[in-house]
């Protein structure tokens, strides 16, 4: 089968050490890390383990690879991309911000070109980009201007929950101004869609915040439901989406309003994730819905001050890798059919 591709990241944080973590008990047989190879060698001898590699350098020798359960022991093949200048594990550089978009722009256009099946990606350092003058404010976004796609939609999986966030990564003053009807038009079509195609449900139940406290309560805490939401739940209704809400934010996450619901859209980015995170912390996966290739992620940073030290969790890489290969099996079998079909519980993290 074709690999996954597996990005590993800020070279100065945790995603070499975890792509390393997983190799070494055997979980990468199916997957290509994309990284400098000297980088991972140097972050296995800190971590005490076996780094014998074979070295992949470009796309087209991408192959078709055994299945995760194919052949036993450890594996770590690596599609080599030479690092600016040498890492020391937790100090970052702005002169390796290019490798890190040079790795990632691999992997996106090898995905997008049909020679991998999905992108699995470690954390990156926002900030260490910028400094280095690359305008980045996420993976999210970076993938949506490298695919050319006009609109994405994050969402997070675990702890038997599904979130998807109506805005990302904005200060929390500008999020009201950026809740507008094509906005929640776009996001639940999206949503809707994905929740199909990706993860095989027939017809979602999505739970759909409010914006203000107790969703607005008629006008008197914020008239955004009023104006925006709810009509704009209304057009999609009419699409023949299954949709319930505004619903106060404060009372969305109990089990009487969960029991049925396949996801819940949030409006901004700390309504929504406190609680999946308290659910699934160090197993979450984030999911980027809307692109034309599977993309998932973990759901925590770079964690600089455990590089090097053994001390890190794998758990939400290793999450992220399962449901990219359950998510590509779903598009396969989509394309093969013609149509997303499937059961209510396709995939990791089902409700």
């Amino acid at each position: 089968m074709m690999p996954l591709l597996v990005s590993a990241g800020e070279p100065a944080g945790i995603g070499p050490d975890l792509c390393l973590m997983l190799a070494a008990a055997g979980e990468l047989q199916d997957a290509v890390v994309v990284a400098d190879a000297e980088l991972l060698r140097a972050r296995a001898g800190m971590l005490g383990l076996a780094a014998d590699a074979l070295v992949w350098q470009t796309a087209g020798q991408l192959a078709d690879l055994p299945g995760p359960q194919a052949d036993s022991g450890p594996r770590l093949r690596i599609w080599h991309h030479p690092l600016a200048t040498p890492v020391l594990a937790g100090q970052l550089d702005p002169d390796n911000a290019r490798y890190v978009l040079d790795c990632l722009d691999s992997a996106i256009d090898a995905c997008a070109a049909g020679r991998a099946r999905a992108l699995v990606t470690a954390p990156v350092q926002k900030s260490v980009i910028a400094e280095a003058g690359v305008p980045f404010t996420g993976h999210t976004e970076y993938l949506a201007e490298r695919l050319q796609v006009p609109m994405v939609v994050m969402m997070l999986v675990g702890g038997g929950l599904r979130v998807a966030l109506a805005t990302t990564h904005l200060p929390l003053r500008a999020v009201a101004d950026a809740i507008t009807g094509p906005l929640l038009d776009q996001v639940l079509t999206i949503l809707d869609q994905d929740l199909r195609a990706r993860f095989g449900l027939i017809r979602p139940h999505i739970l759909v915040a409010g914006l203000n406290p107790h969703a607005g309560e008629s006008g008197h805490l914020g008239d955004e439901e009023l104006r925006v939401i709810i009509p704009a739940l209304n057009r999609a209704r009419a699409r023949g989406l299954h949709l319930s809400g505004p619903l106060p934010a404060d009372t969305l996450f109990t089990p009487g309003l969960l029991d049925g619901a396949d996801a819940v859209l949030a409006m901004y980015h700390d309504q929504g994730l406190p609680v999946l995170k308290m659910h699934s912390f160090g197993g979450g996966v984030n999911v980027t819905l809307g692109l034309p290739i599977v993309r998932t992620s973990v759901d925590h940073g770079t964690a600089l001050d455990l590089a090097g030290t053994g001390r890190c969790d794998a758990g939400s890489l290793r999450e992220a890798l399962a449901l990219a290969r359950s998510l590509s099996a779903s598009a396969s079998a989509s394309a093969v059919a013609g149509a997303g079909a499937g059961v209510r519980d396709a995939g990791t993290g089902a409700t």
